[in-house]
């Protein structure tokens, strides 16, 4: 696979003075009772400037939305500084707008009254509202639905009563948190088309535009600027700037090297991505912590076996891009499986391909009982929490043990919405390998037959 070079440049940091906002070593992290802490951003430095689409891309859960919120002073950052045009963002009058995936109308206001409200809000006459308004709703091609109310409007339609609204304001950095994801594939493309054409054309009455997506190739078509996040915790893990020009085609091979470019920074989250000739990276500021359990990614042991035999199909070895694209995937559907089978030992990524191993090779052309002896093998030597879920279920009389032992483990690393999820995972994982069971009811692990054991006693007693 060929890397990125005639697409990207290195990044020249702005100067503050330039800066429209500016990100000095923000941190979050959540305090725990044992004086640990949750850390879900290292300090990082960020910047954004007039004339440029940003586009700030990641994996599930990696803190995406998270800096956004930082950056518009919806939320205050753990440490670190938010600037305003150089004055701290909590002692400035910051002039943003959001939009977001849920279109978020007022469903008793009709359309003219929705995009009015921002502006009602900062007490704007009515006549000049009006006025504004039903400027912005032509600009975005709604003329003829300002009295139509959102419960008649398609998705499409919507989500441009949503630009409108932000934009009446006009506000010199907007915010878009995945704006397109709740679309349909022609909508949502549809609309990516008309915001580079107002952005392009100087009909949008902002200066700069943050977008915060899971969509690569979304990112390389309308993005100036790209910032790719890892996680655990967040982190700046490259930040360059898109040398293509507009229009950008698809099927250029400019364009698809880039795109390679940034699933191969994803898809190998614990390397520098340093492949790229002419790239310079920001410092990537890593969590000195050492991490005591793997994240376990959120993927079905069935969605792993599937990625394995079209792996198997296509001799072994496939472009993650590819792939992803052949399955009709986002990045964020397809790397949890690719990360489960790499853990597992199922797989490995090389150079942004995905590589079956032999046993990778030997669990796809298994029969269902020998796939589950070799799920279970690897999951007891490649994780640890399934591990120790294991050999305590194994030491104890009663072969049982509670949820919460292990969800308290958890937590001193993960936030509790994560460690639940963790815990979810964990079970799918120990059930299908029948490594143990999980008594919902009393909210504990057992061993397999000790639960059914347990179950045929209840039965006898009815």
């Amino acid at each position: 696979m060929q890397e990125a070079n005639t697409s990207t440049q290195a990044i020249v940091t702005p100067q503050a003075a330039h800066a429209i906002i500016r990100a000095e070593k923000i941190e979050k992290y959540y305090a725990q009772p044992s004086q640990s802490r949750i850390q879900v951003i290292s300090a990082t430095d960020l910047s954004i400037v007039p004339g440029e689409i940003v586009a700030l891309l990641g994996p599930s859960g990696s803190g995406k939305s998270t800096m956004l919120r930082m950056l518009t002073g919806l939320s205050m950052p753990s440490a670190g500084t938010v600037y305003w045009h150089g004055k701290p963002i909590a002692e400035a009058e910051i002039n943003v707008s959001i939009v977001f995936q849920s279109f978020a109308l007022f469903p008793w206001l009709t359309v003219l009254e929705n995009v009015e409200a921002p502006l009602a809000a900062r007490g704007v006459a009515p006549a000049a509202r009006r006025e504004r308004s039903l400027k912005m709703l032509d600009t975005v091609g709604l003329d003829g639905f300002e009295a139509a109310y959102p419960k008649e409007l398609s998705g499409g339609m919507k989500q441009r009563v949503g630009f409108a609204r932000a934009l009446v304001v006009e506000p010199e950095v907007l915010f878009m948190d995945e704006p397109f994801s709740a679309l349909d594939v022609l909508t949502a493309e549809n609309l990516r088309s008309e915001l580079l054409e107002l952005w392009t054309k100087k009909t949008m009455p902002t200066k700069a535009v943050f977008l915060v997506t899971h969509n690569i190739e979304e990112a390389v078509l309308l993005a100036d600027r790209i910032i790719v996040l890892g996680r655990n915790p967040a982190r700046i893990r490259t930040d360059f700037q898109v040398q293509l020009a507009q229009p950008r085609n698809r099927k250029s091979e400019a364009f698809t090297e880039l795109v390679d470019y940034i699933y191969k920074v994803l898809t190998r989250p614990d390397a520098e991505p340093a492949e790229a000739p002419g790239l310079q990276f920001a410092p990537a500021v890593r969590d000195q912590r050492q991490m005591r359990y793997q994240m376990l990614p959120h993927a079905r042991p069935g969605g792993i076996a599937g990625l394995l035999e079209l792996l198997l199909d296509k001799g072994g070895r496939d472009d993650i891009y590819r792939l992803a694209d052949d399955l009709a995937f986002e990045i964020d559907d397809l790397l949890p499986i690719v990360d489960a089978a790499q853990l597992l030992g199922f797989l490995k990524v090389d150079e942004g391909d995905a590589v079956i191993t032999p046993s990778g090779e030997e669990f796809a052309n298994s029969e269902i009982l020998r796939q589950k002896e070799l799920f279970r093998n690897a999951a007891i030597e490649n994780v640890l929490l399934l591990r120790q879920i294991r050999r305590a279920l194994d030491a104890k009389s009663d072969h049982s043990v509670p949820e919460e032992f292990f969800l308290d483990l958890l937590d001193e690393q993960f936030s509790e919405e994560e460690s639940q999820r963790q815990i979810e995972t964990t079970v799918t994982w120990g059930r299908y390998a029948e490594l143990f069971d999980f008594d919902a009811a009393r909210r504990r692990f057992v061993l397999p037959d000790v639960l059914d054991e347990e179950i045929a006693t209840s039965e006898d007693k009815k």
